[in-house]
């Protein structure tokens, strides 16, 4: 809920006190047994509610979903399969519920903030691609530019070198890799920018299903890399929204 547009509505008559404050009940929380929606997170945080999609039924979605829509709240959601989207959509129909299957970020916008600062989100193989856009959309709903920088790991680190420009330019760069997750040390060893290293389950057998791209990139002797859990896209989307506003902040 963004309690100062309510307020400014009440202030130009637009809506009663009456009805602001039956908005306002909902505050901190709304309960719908399933699930207890947190519509206050955004002023605490500001990051609005994030919903897993992963494990919920159809009808739990459908619920949580239709509770942000009969207020025409935005929502994240990530992990949603199609037949959840599907779900959804019978309930929602609009323009306003955006399902990508890349990335599986099911989103309900009703207002889309303007995009600024730069993260480059890169990965070191095209197979990694479906973390990095969870990164990427995240980043994106939260009101971060983004760069995606893709297939440049170290296999070929040719292809890296002739994006470094457009890297460096970011004020917060996202590494993605499976196999042996090297590309975040690289990057951090190149770049002056904070690097969110992002292992993924991408690799054959001894990748333990990226534990070993996680290990690679905890153990890395470069400076300047926080790690992120295996295939955490979202996370690193997050954390990476965090720091690109507060560089946006400085530069206005």
């Amino acid at each position: 809920m963004d309690v100062h547009a309510l307020l400014n509505q009440v202030r130009t008559g637009q809506i009663t006190v009456e009805e602001a404050e039956e908005q306002l009940k909902n505050l901190p929380y709304e309960d719908l047994g399933c699930a207890k929606i947190d519509h206050h997170r955004g002023l605490r945080s500001g990051f609005g509610e994030v919903i897993y999609c992963a494990g919920k039924s159809e009808e739990q979605l459908q619920r949580i979903y239709g509770s942000f829509a009969a207020r025409r709240e935005n929502v994240l959601g990530t992990r949603a399969t199609r037949k959840q989207y599907e779900a959804v959509a019978k309930e929602i129909l609009g323009p306003e519920l955006l399902y990508d299957p890349m990335s599986r970020v099911l989103c309900l916008c009703y207002a889309r903030p303007e995009l600024r600062g730069n993260i480059a989100v890169c990965t070191a193989g095209t197979s990694d691609i479906p973390v990095a856009e969870e990164a990427a959309r995240v980043a994106e709903y939260f009101g971060s530019r983004v760069e995606r920088i893709y297939d440049v790991g170290v296999a070929g680190i040719h292809r890296l070198f002739s994006k470094m420009e457009q890297i460096r330019k970011a004020n917060c760069v996202v590494a993605v890799a499976g196999m042996e997750g090297a590309l975040p040390g690289v990057l951090a060893g190149l770049v002056d920018k904070p690097v969110i290293a992002v292992p993924t389950s991408v690799g054959y057998g001894a990748n333990f299903g990226g534990i070993s791209a996680l290990l690679t990139m905890l153990n890395s002797c470069a400076e300047g890399i926080a790690v992120v859990n295996i295939d955490n896209g979202f996370g690193a989307g997050y954390l990476a929204t965090q720091i690109n506003r507060m560089a946006w902040r400085e530069e206005s």
